[in-house]
Formats: structure tokens, sequence, C-alpha cells
């Protein structure tokens, strides 16, 4: 493994003091679907719907402002169906340096990366982190790049929640998604989320003694409110319409057997509930799916592309 493959890794452990990553993986606050304002009209400048993999260009630098704030991504054009690299929590774009590069020459397809608020070369944003707030600078984004239909949400770990709170917000955007050990609505009963923020509790006053920096401030508002908006969170589901691909690591976020099966079984139900989804397993992969098995990211995302073209 190069060095900078490695990274991310690094990046994950120095967040990892939150319970087994329970808060990194899924503080994202609930959506309400009914609350947040429609879609904005496509830009003129959409992607194209030819295109070639045989010699995929580099990306370029978007900056997008929306709310006052910036935020970097970074676009290779190509045709449709688009697809769109989220990272999880405490991770920006770079997580995906090896994956976006290797599914635009396969694909040919418009691949797309950024920064969420607060990480990367994006602009920070003080209070909790709202999932109306992350899906509304998603929006932003893709509506700028021109990329308001035919696109694939592949989506790690937190930003599964974003995927789902975009999906029911958005549902004619999206045409599938590629779920890689996402924190799914399925994990978070009431039991789950009590236990969950018990033990986190200790990890989040201990982080709150750390020197403040731009990843501490990040984490400790994805912290805020966990159980209300998990409990919220848990009420969503993903539309029947749109098709997934569900990838969990052999691992799982979780050190303990019993939390380790609540997630496989969280991630086997969600597969379940409609015949377009289907459950694939990431062998020899911890929760760093991307890193470990970027083969099982890419193969998933490629045969998503395939059929949807």
């Amino acid at each position: 493994m190069t060095e900078n493959a490695s990274r991310p890794r690094c990046v994950r452990r120095g967040a990892a003091a939150l319970a087994a990553g329970t808060v990194l993986l899924g503080s994202l606050a609930a959506c309400d679907a009914d609350s947040v304002s429609p879609p904005a009209t496509a830009s003129s400048t959409a992607p194209s719907t030819t295109g070639s993999p045989a010699a995929a260009p580099d990306p370029t630098l978007r900056t997008v402002s929306n709310n006052g704030h910036k935020l970097a991504f970074h676009l290779t054009p190509g045709h449709l169906p688009a697809i769109v690299l989220d990272a999880g929590g405490g991770l920006d774009s770079s997580y995906w340096r090896d994956i976006a590069p290797k599914l635009a020459h396969d694909t040919g397809a418009e691949i797309i990366t950024y920064d969420r608020a607060g990480s990367g070369a994006s602009d920070e944003v003080s209070g909790p982190w709202k999932a109306q707030d992350a899906v509304s600078d998603l929006e932003a984004g893709l509506t700028q790049l021109g990329a308001t239909h035919d696109v694939i949400l592949v989506s790690h770990s937190l930003a599964g929640e974003i995927a789902t709170c975009f999906v029911n917000k958005n549902p004619h955007w999206v045409t599938g998604a590629v779920l890689v050990d996402a924190s799914l609505p399925d994990l978070y009963t009431d039991a789950e989320v009590a236990r969950i923020e018990a033990a986190n509790q200790e990890q989040v006053d201990e982080l709150k003694k750390q020197p403040s920096t731009k990843q501490t401030r990040q984490l400790l508002a994805v912290a805020s409110d966990y159980g209300d908006v998990h409990r919220a969170y848990h009420q969503l589901s993903w539309p029947t319409s749109i098709p997934a691909t569900v990838i969990v690591s052999a691992k799982t976020p979780f050190d303990t057997p019993d939390d380790a099966q609540l997630w496989r079984d969280a991630q086997a139900h969600f597969a379940a509930a409609a015949p377009n989804r289907n459950l694939v397993v990431a062998q020899n992969s911890s929760h760093d799916i991307p890193v470990d098995r970027p083969d099982v990211v890419i193969t998933a995302a490629e045969d998503m592309a395939k059929k949807l073209t």
C-alpha cells in the first residue's frame, strides 16, 4: 500500500476515539424531507451523454458557494450516469484518490468528489451539523455542475445518512446508489441509540479536552444531539424506486460481537427490503472498504453504471 493510500486510515484512527467510530459513522442530523425547499433547476453545463473510457481527463476543481460558505468539488468530465463519491465522517475527497481515476477510465462516466463543509478545502460552518445543511451543500454543488439527474451515489459510512436524506428529497436526481458500509436507518432502534449514546459520552468528553482543531470541531458538531437525531433518522426509508448495492465489511465498525451483528443485520435487512437491492460482503476488510478492498467498490459502481446505461 502506498503512503497516499494509507492516509485515510490514519485520519479515521485519529477520530476513532469516539466509541468504535459510532459518532463518526452516524452523527448527522436526521432530515425531514418535507421541510426543505425543492431542488434548483439544472444549469446549462450538463454533462454529455456520450464519451469513451479510453483516456479519462484529470479532474478540475470547482468552487461552489452555498449559504455563505464555499465548498470544493472535483469534476472529471464524462457521460451520464454521473458517479458521485461521498466519503465517511472526518474524511474528504482525497479518500477516493485511487478509486475515482479508475472509475473514470473504466466507465467514461462523469466523476464527482467533494469536501463536505468543515473538511478538506471547504469552509467550516459553525454549530451542529444538520442533515438538511449537508443535503443543501450537495444539491448546490450538483446543480452548479449540471448533475441533477442520472446520478449514482457512492456513499461510505456517515455519507449513507446524507444519501438517505438526499434521495428522500430528490428521488428524481438519483438513478442508483452503492452504499459502502453505510450508516443506515435500520440500525438505530431506541435500544441501540441509547447504548451508543452511553458508550460515546466518555469519548466525547475526552474530545472536548483536546486542542480545538478543524477536525475536532467537526467531530463535536456531528456528535451534537446524537440520540434525538438518530431516533428521527430511524423513521426514514429508502425509496423503493432507486436501486442500491449494499456493501458490508467483514469486520464492521464495531469491536463487540453483538454490535457487529446488529450492524450486519441492519445492512441485510435494508438490502432485502426491495427486489432492486443486493448485498455484497467485502471479505478481508475493515470498515475502510475503499482502502482495504477498492476492487469491491469499483466493481459495484461499474455494475450499477452498466445497468443504467
